[in-house]
């Protein structure tokens, strides 16, 4: 489905009938990736009789049980929505989703943030408490320290762009990127979504966690390389009202290595 907000078409798929639980995607991800995770979250408060097991969850009747309406949106520069237009701030993304929730008639919901959509879950959260009746935080990149490895990424950054005029420049700045610093979003990005990207990541919203009042689900992957299990400690001392379940094995790509286990994670805690 496609809606305009604010002048960008803003692409979003729905999973099932009931409650509203809205999903926000991480940096270079889309609405796709989440599909298998939507489907299952939207059949939670459904029961089936054996004969049924075949019958999609669109052929059955929300009378049937208290089932979620999951609405996945692509976030406006990713998958199918519009391109930007100027650089965004996380700021821009929750302007963005208020409009999109008004739009859609969503007054209150249940909302999952994963890595770059934790940080804007976070901060819509802070600003909503009275619409967000539970959040989970998945995987979500909201602490952004000036470590020694993010200076020193910094500096190498700033080192091979003295290198431009050369031939194959833009190979050997990837190759850089993979084998040198590796854990940058920023080689991948292209045009006005550059700046973006450094917008996003020098906003530090760990800021905002102690102020987050509504029940907090946090869900990580022991092997999480990108956003380490010692963020989802510090997360989980910072929010009050929170839970931490640790997902054995699993990395950054939680929702595509294990979807079938971070559904059940979200669904026991419903």
């Amino acid at each position: 489905m496609e809606i305009i907000i604010n002048g960008i078409k803003t692409n979003y798929q729905t999973f099932g009938e009931g409650k509203p639980f809205l999903i926000l995607h991480g940096w270079g991800s889309n609405s796709e990736r989440w599909a298998p995770i939507a489907e299952e979250i939207s059949k939670k408060g459904f029961t089936l009789h054996p004969s049924e097991k075949d019958y999609k969850t669109s052929d059955i009747n929300p009378s049937m049980g208290e089932g979620f309406k999951v609405i996945v949106p692509d976030l406006p520069g990713f998958g199918m929505s519009g391109k930007l237009e100027r650089p965004w701030t996380v700021n821009d993304y929750v302007r963005w989703f208020e409009e999109f929730t008004k739009t859609l008639n969503i007054e209150c919901f249940y909302l999952l943030g994963y890595s770059f959509g934790g940080a804007l879950a976070t901060k819509i959260t802070v600003k909503y408490p009275q619409r967000v009746q539970k959040l989970f935080l998945v995987a979500a990149a909201v602490i952004r320290k000036k470590t020694t490895q993010k200076k020193f990424s910094a500096k190498i950054s700033k080192f091979i762009k003295l290198f431009y005029f050369l031939p194959y420049y833009s190979f050997f700045r990837k190759a850089v990127y993979k084998f040198i610093i590796r854990k940058s979003d920023y080689v991948y990005t292209e045009g006005i979504m550059k700046q973006t990207y450094l917008n996003i990541i020098a906003d530090d919203v760990s800021f905002n966690l102690p102020f987050i009042r509504v029940p907090t689900i946090i869900i990580w992957g022991d092997k999480d390389q990108s956003v380490t299990i010692e963020d989802a400690y510090l997360i989980k001392e910072k929010v009050k009202n929170s839970k931490l379940i640790v997902v054995s094995g699993a990395d950054h790509l939680i929702h595509k290595q294990l979807p079938e286990i971070l559904a059940e994670k979200v669904l026991e805690n419903i």
